[in-house]
């Protein structure tokens, strides 16, 4: 469950993120990985 709001948390955030460049895309992209990583880390640490 928490995975699937994360997930949709990132989703989110990127398609409302606008970006004009490639390099803002690759930000917007490293900015939704960490979301993920942060996320799985606090999924892990409540197992």
């Amino acid at each position: 469950m928490r995975i699937a709001s994360i997930f949709v948390l990132v989703i989110s955030a990127f398609s409302i993120t606008a970006c004009e460049t490639v390099q803002g895309a690759g930000q917007d992209i490293s900015n939704a990985g960490d979301a993920v990583t942060e996320g799985s880390q606090e999924v892990q640490n409540d197992l």
